[in-house]
């Protein structure tokens, strides 16, 4: 019998998720690294001060970040907002010295060359700050998807007044999907049924809508 503490060990055995950290780099280099791997790879690269950070995604990674990204695509849907999904795009500021892949991203209302949106899935912690490599490249907000909880942070005007947290303020509702339920978006997220968490999240939704 697992016991609770044990059990996030127990899935990293039988789920496992590759994290490796690499520098120092240069952005040449890393760049290389990027043509090397082609586009059909799995492998998540990211860059940030002469850090390269290669992830092997899980599968409950990836089915976490799937899920995350049919429940925003059918509330796009049902409210009529305009978006550009742009995924796990490879995003990259050479001047900056930081480039990062989303799980999922998104452009609000117009298409844009950096997302207004985020999300990051968290099984394996460590590495490049995320934080702040969303800051470099300018990012209104990101969602952390951690321990089967929503974590929202949108980046401030006045960035001075999270400096721990790299300019972005912890909050409980987006800025950026303002009317979006967020707690109707995490049950959904934690139902381990994903057709009943899309009918669940989509009914919800309209209910809202019509209120």
């Amino acid at each position: 019998m697992i016991l609770l503490n044990d059990l996030s060990e127990h899935l990293q055995i039988e789920d496992p998720e590759e994290n490796h950290s690499i520098s120092p780099v240069s952005w040449s280099q890393y760049e290389i690294l990027l043509s090397e791997r082609g586009e059909k790879s799995s492998y998540r690269i990211s860059y940030l001060d002469r850090v390269v950070e290669i992830l092997s995604p899980s599968r409950r990674h990836e089915s976490r970040k799937t899920r995350i990204g049919t429940l925003l695509e059918i509330y796009f849907l049902e409210t009529n907002i305009e978006y550009f999904p742009t995924g796990s795009t490879t995003f990259r500021k050479s001047e900056q010295e930081v480039g990062g892949e989303p799980d999922e991203s998104y452009c609000i209302g117009t298409d844009k060359e950096f997302p207004d949106l985020a999300v990051e899935v968290v099984v394996t912690s460590g590495g490049i700050n995320r934080l702040a490599l969303y800051q470099r490249l300018g990012i209104q907000e990101v969602w952390f998807w951690f321990e089967e909880r929503l974590a929202i942070y949108h980046l401030r005007q006045d960035m001075e007044q999270c400096t721990a947290t790299f300019g972005y303020e912890a909050i409980n509702r987006s800025k950026v999907l303002p009317e979006l339920d967020i707690k109707l978006l995490t049950e959904s997220i934690q139902n381990p049924n994903p057709l009943a968490a899309v009918k669940a999240f989509r009914e919800g939704t309209r209910k809202i809508i019509n209120n």
